[in-house]
């Protein structure tokens, strides 16, 4: 079974037992999925695993800054739905890194490039990102290399 039809079981079973949030946030998916498939001319063949798993990246990252925003704007229960929906999207990804895996992968990935300062932090992301594609936030491996090449 693909991700996507994994994500359209999901939502027939939500709308079945009543449960309002998971139903809207897979709706919400399964829409950008879709508008993924127009934009790439995909529509007959459809996404693949790792697309689908790139949308659903892009998903959780709109969750996390508008949880952000809601949180500094003193909204705590609107960034409280927005975590929820954040937690029901990352059944559909690969486990995520911990910080201490990405530090030690971007680590890494500096001694193999042979950065030593901050001018060389996008060639040392380039590599990083491509070893954490979808495994990691992309703001935290910055974060981690701009602290390593400072």
């Amino acid at each position: 079974m693909s991700l996507k039809q994994k994500i359209t079981a999901d939502l027939l079973t939500a709308m079945k037992a009543g449960d309002n949030l998971k139903r809207d946030v897979l709706r919400m998916l399964e829409a950008m999925i879709k508008n993924t498939e127009i934009e790439k001319l995909k529509k007959e063949e459809g996404l693949i695993d790792s697309e689908v798993q790139e949308v659903i990246g892009r998903a959780v990252k709109q969750r996390k800054d508008a949880a952000a925003q809601y949180a500094a704007g003193n909204r705590p229960e609107l960034a409280e739905k927005e975590n929820q929906e954040i937690e029901i999207l990352l059944t559909y990804l690969p486990r995520q890194f911990d910080e201490t895996e990405v530090r030690e992968v971007v680590e890494e990935t500096i001694v193999q490039a042979g950065a030593t300062s901050a001018s060389e932090i996008g060639k040392v992301m380039g590599l990083a990102m491509k070893k954490l594609k979808g495994l990691a936030d992309g703001n935290l491996v910055k974060k981690i290399a701009e602290e390593k090449l400072r």
